[in-house]
This record gives structure tokens, C-alpha cells and sequence, in this order.
């Protein structure tokens, strides 16, 4: 064990985390964490051996649980029922499977500081050390959770709970409105930090801007809104660089200088990167990263993404294809992970790079030059759609595919349309985001002219991340298509920018404005170059509790989903499909995913690294934000 703890020291240098969390604490601080729980920490400096102090605490943590159960100890019944559920994760932590589905012994690092270990102490961060304050609280039925995140901040407002349960009719009635009332009168100071692009002040600005690089474009408002103009002026390679640099240099577009430093090593070592005019505009020209960093940040690279991405110039197409495409593709073009659907890659570049693309190792630029497969290529995919019975679903997608021709678009829907098995077909695209005027009525009316009633559906899913980029122009898209009867769905990826208290509640309301229905609310997985966009599961779920479930139901009808390698799409609402099994001294939660067959099918378990919640809070309280909003986040396992 000893060995085993050496080599655990050395995983976890400091130069080696990705996560930046200062290492070491002072011992009387670290002891602090056993305030709720002081007989944990009497065991362990007790205990002569890692082995004892794991018998003795796994006896401890069964018979405080069985308190909770028999009533023996008195509480709030939702402090009660954390507590029970925060002594399963840390029995499962300190269990020997947990170790071994780790890799390490998180009771160890426990044990040895305790006990006072300079070793050690000089290599757990604060993340380790918040994650176990929290663990034991919740343990000990005194997180304060019961009292949820937003009554406290009501009560300190002035607006005080009603119990209902003492009051009856009309009086009661209107006592619960008048404090629902309330409650939305508070919710809307969040939501007013989060502008949609529908807005009217938001509106003109943006036209404003729209002007400012029409003019220096030297184009006509019908040329701005022909997507082909848009196509073929999109920024990438050295001229786009040049057009950023310019603009910022004639003070249309203030870019500060180390994103165009980024971008400069991008552009001379082939790293992905490109915008569309259009989604420049969308930019708050005057003062970037504030009310615009989610759509800065979603083209502009960071330095540890572009760091990473120039380390693996040689075997990115492996390094990062965290989802193993290359290992569920039964044929050129397709990838395969469940029963009744398949994707159809059918066009291998896009008109814009977003910097957490999941395929960032397949699409390396703007219409890059050999990006279209050739039609002999998308007919033998297409076959074997049609060879396979099991396929009532078919995803096309890429790259963006609507950035086809409407030749090949029709050509596409034609062919699977001859399948009796297909009932539904799919455009998986970015374009109503970043090329809305790509969304024509002649397009429109092709997609549409395939939807027989009784038979056949045609969907459109887009990825819109915050509500800053639904826009006028974006509505006028969506109406298009769904005057032809087509669906249209979001999947939005829940990284860090977009990610704060009420940000995504103010999306979902944006884009029921424009007629798209929330989908997938989906976490960008474990893609380390990306590490400046990846939240903590424990965020995810914790919006889909605490905020979303706010809203009406239709305003979230999206799932949370973790994408499980090799394997597929998880929901993250559900606790049975994962465990908490460690705890990293950076603090990073180690989690056992397990994939949508379980249930279903023999299969095996995926072991996540998380980001850890630290971390996180330190990035949101950079962005100023206020932690204490987030305070339940350490009780979502």
C-alpha cells in the first residue's frame, strides 16, 4: 500500500493537474472538515492501520445511517434523506472496489492527514478538502439543504414562506400566488443578467455593428443577408487573422491582443478556427468578455486549448477522439452506438469552428478543401441505411450538412426517403446559429416536401448556447421550417460560459420564443484540451433541480445527457447510472459511468475524472458571481 500511495503522490504533482487549484493546506485548517462528524476523525488518528481505519469508519457509517433510518436521530426528512444518501457515497469511496475502480485510495490520503502527514498535506488542495466539509455535513443531517438554495436569499428579501398547509381555500389560493409572484419577481433579477438577442436594445445595437462591418466590407444589406456572401467571407487562415487585426486596429471590433496571439498560433500551425461575419456581429464590439464572453469564448481559442491541440498536431485524429468514432464505424461516413439510430456524416467541415467541437480532430477548418466525400461515398452509406432495418432514425450531420448544396440536400432526402424503415430523419445543424439566411424557403420547402403523415418526420437539431445568440434572424429561419411541419430541436452544450445560475433558463424562454424545443442539455464530456469549458457533473444536475425545473414543462424537455465512450449518451438525472468511487487530492470526483445498455444487455462500466467543483466556483467567482448561489452543488452526487 505504501507503493501504491507513492505512486498516487506522484500522479497528482501540481505541474501535472490541469486544474490549476493551489496544493497544500495547514494542518489545523484541514481538521476543521470533521466538525460535524469529530467521531471520523478520532477513528483515524485512532487507527494503526489504513485497514482498521476502514473497518472502523465502514461500522461507523452503517450504524449513523441506520440512526437516520430508525428515527434515532431527529432532522429535517430532507436533511435525513441526504444524510443517508451522503454516508452511501462515502462508504462506496472508502471501499476497497471504490479504490480499485479509482486507481487510488482516497481513505488514504484521509488517513495520513489526519494524522498529520506533511507529505501529504503539501499535495491535497482545497478542492479535496471542501469536498469532504461538505461530505460530512451532509452526513451529519446539518447541511442546511432542506432549506433549499433560493429560500434563505427569499427570506433575506423579505419574502417569507407561507405554510400552506394552515390555510385553506380561496385564502390559500391567493396567499400561494401572491408569493409565487414573489418568487418570479426575484427569479427575474437573475434573468435580467442574461439579454436575448431578441431584445430590443440588443436588436439595435447588433444593426449598428451590422453597418459598421458592412460598410467596411463595402457590401449592400442583401449581400450581408445572401448566405453565400456569408460562405465565401467567412474569417479562418491568415486573411481572416489579417480581418481581425484590422478591425480591432480601426477600433470596429475591439479584440484583445492576446486572442489574436491564440489565434495567430492557430491559424500558422492549422489548429481549427473560423467565424462567420454573422456571428462577429453578435459580438458586443465595445467591451468583450463581459456581456459577450459565452460568444467570444465559443471562437476564440484559449491558451490551453491551443497548447494542447499544437502538443497533438501529429496523432490528433486519435488523441482526441474521446468518443472512439473511429472504433464504432461499421462503414465510411457512419457511426453507430445504438439499436435504432445511426449518424450519416455527410459533410466534413462546417462555416464556423466552435473551440469545444467534439470532432475537433476530424473538422480542422472553415470549408476546408476535401471536406464534401464525393456522392459515390454518401450512396454507399446510404445503402447501408437502407440494409439495415433497425434504422428508424437517421442523423445527418458532420461538419454542418446544411452547409450543402440544395442539389445534395434533396439528393440525400430522396434516397433515404425510399426506405420503409426510416420513419425519421434528422439535419443535425449550427447553421440557424451562425448562417441563419443558409435557411431559405427553397430549403425549407425541400426538407418539408419530405414528411408524409402516417409515415415519415423530418427534424432540424441546432446547438444554441445561450440566449444572447437567438436572434430576429434566427426566428425568421425557424419559422420557415416549421411552416413546412418540420421539428426543431436544441442540444445545448453545457459547458462553463454558458453555465451560470438562471443563464439557461433565460435560453429555454428565448428559444420557445422562436419555436425550438430544448432537447439534450449536454455535458462536453471529459475532452481535456477543452478545459476551460467543462463544468462538474454536479453542476448539470443541479441546474435541471434548482432552476429549469422552474419553468413550465415544455420549457424543459431536454435531458441532461453525459455521452459515454464507445458506447453513447447517459442521463445524468438518473443516480443509478453512476457512482462516486473517489475523490482526487485536487479534488476531482471520480465517478463510475454506466452506459445506456445497463438494464439492458451486458457491458462495462467508464471511469471519469471530473472537473473538480473547486475549481469551478473559482472560475464563476472570477466572472463575479456570487458562490453562495451555488452552495447545494457539493450535495448533487
Amino acid at each position: 500500500m505504501e507503493k501504491q500511495m507513492e505512486s498516487a503522490i506522484s500522479t497528482f504533482n501540481i505541474e501535472e493537474s490541469p486544474w490549476g487549484l493551489k496544493q497544500g493546506v495547514e494542518y489545523e485548517e484541514f481538521l476543521k472538515i470533521f466538525e460535524p462528524l469529530p467521531e471520523i476523525k478520532e477513528i483515524l488518528l485512532n487507527s494503526e492501520t489504513l485497514e482498521e481505519a476502514r473497518k472502523k469508519l465502514a461500522n461507523f457509517g452503517e450504524e449513523l445511517q441506520w440512526k437516520f433510518k430508525s428515527g434515532e436521530i431527529q432532522v429535517d426528512p430532507i436533511d435525513r434523506w441526504l444524510a443517508i444518501e451522503a454516508i452511501s457515497v462515502f462508504l462506496n469511496i472508502i471501499s476497497p472496489y471504490g479504490e480499485n475502480a479509482a486507481g487510488f485510495s482516497t481513505l488514504e490520503y484521509l488517513w495520513k492527514a489526519t494524522k498529520g502527514d506533511k507529505r501529504v498535506l503539501s499535495i491535497i488542495t482545497e478542492g479535496f478538502v471542501e469536498e469532504f466539509k461538505h461530505l460530512f455535513k451532509a452526513m451529519a443531517g446539518v447541511s442546511g439543504y432542506s432549506k433549499g438554495w433560493l429560500g434563505p436569499k427569499l427570506e433575506a428579501a423579505g419574502v417569507k414562506f407561507v405554510d400552506f398547509s394552515k390555510i385553506k381555500g380561496r385564502k390559500a389560493a391567493l396567499a400561494r400566488s401572491e408569493y409565487l409572484d414573489k418568487v418570479w419577481e426575484y427569479i427575474k433579477g437573475y434573468l435580467k443578467k442574461y439579454p436575448s438577442g431578441l431584445d430590443k436594445h440588443i436588436i439595435e445595437k447588433r444593426k449598428k455593428q451590422r453597418e459598421k462591418l458592412m460598410e467596411y466590407f463595402g457590401i449592400t444589406e442583401d449581400e450581408w443577408f445572401d448566405y453565400r456572401w456569408q460562405f465565401s467571407h467567412v474569417l479562418k487562415r491568415e486573411k481572416g487573422l489579417e480581418t481581425l487585426r484590422e478591425l480591432n486596429e480601426l477600433g470596429i471590433v475591439k479584440v484583445p491582443e492576446e486572442d489574436l496571439k491564440q489565434v495567430e498560433i492557430a491559424v500558422k500551425y492549422s489548429i481549427p478556427w473560423g467565424i462567420t461575419p454573422h456571428y462577429l456581429h453578435l459580438w458586443d464590439f465595445e467591451n468583450p468578455y463581459k456581456e459577450d464572453i459565452h460568444v467570444r469564448r465559443q471562437v476564440m481559442p484559449p491558451a490551453w486549448y491551443v497548447s494542447n491541440m499544437l502538443q497533438h498536431r501529429e496523432d490528433r485524429e486519435y488523441y482526441f477522439d474521446f468518443m472512439g468514432e473511429h472504433d464504432t464505424s461499421p462503414l465510411d461516413l457512419i457511426t453507430r452506438r445504438y439499436v435504432t439510430i445511426a449518424i450519416l456524416k455527410a459533410y466534413d467541415t462546417c462555416p464556423q469552428i466552435c473551440v469545444y467541437c467534439q470532432r475537433n480532430w476530424e473538422v480542422l477548418e472553415p470549408f476546408m478543401a476535401g471536406s464534401f466525400p464525393g456522392w459515390d461515398k454518401i450512396e454507399a452509406a446510404i445503402e447501408w441505411f437502407g440494409e439495415h432495418e433497425s434504422m428508424l432514425d437517421v442523423l445527418i450531420t458532420g461538419g454542418d450538412p446544411l452547409a450543402l448544396s440544395d442539389k445534395i440536400i434533396d439528393k440525400i432526402m430522396s434516397r433515404l426517403s425510399e426506405f420503409d424503415h426510416v420513419v425519421n430523419i434528422r439535419w443535425g445543424s449550427r447553421i440557424p446559429v451562425t448562417v441563419p439566411m443558409r435557411i431559405t424557403e427553397s430549403l425549407a420547402e425541400i426538407l418539408g416536401s419530405y414528411i408524409e403523415p402516417g409515415r415519415r418526420n423530418v427534424h432540424v437539431v441546432t446547438h444554441v448556447e445561450t440566449a444572447y445568440e437567438v436572434t430576429p434572424e434566427m426566428g425568421d429561419a425557424g419559422y420557415k421550417l416549421r411552416k413546412q411541419g418540420i421539428y426543431l430541436y436544441n442540444q445545448l452544450v453545457y459547458q462553463r460560459n454558458v453555465s451560470r445560475r438562471f443563464e439557461n433558463v433565460a435560453l429555454r424562454i428565448a428559444l420557445k420564443k422562436v419555436g425550438i424545443d430544448p432537447y439534450y442539455t449536454f455535458y462536453p464530456k471529459g475532452k481535456i484540451e477543452q478545459k476551460d469549458y467543462l463544468v462538474p457533473i454536479a453542476r448539470v444536475v443541479q441546474e435541471r433541480k434548482e432552476e429549469a425545473r422552474l419553468l413550465p414543462g415544455q420549457f424543459r424537455t431536454d435531458e441532461p445527457v453525459f455521452n459515454v465512450p464507445r458506447m453513447g449518451k447517459n442521463h445524468l438525472r438518473a443516480w443509478q447510472d453512476r457512482e462516486l468511487v473517489g475523490i482526487r487530492p485536487d479534488g476531482s470526483r471520480i465517478y463510475l459511468m454506466h452506459p445506456w445498455e445497463k438494464g439492458i444487455s451486458e457491458t462495462k462500466l467508464y471511469t471519469y475524472p471530473d472537473v473538480p467543483i473547486k475549481e469551478y466556483l473559482e472560475y464563476l467567482e472570477s466572472l463575479g458571481e456570487d458562490v453562495s448561489d451555488y452552495g447545494t452543488i457539493w450535495y448533487y452526487y
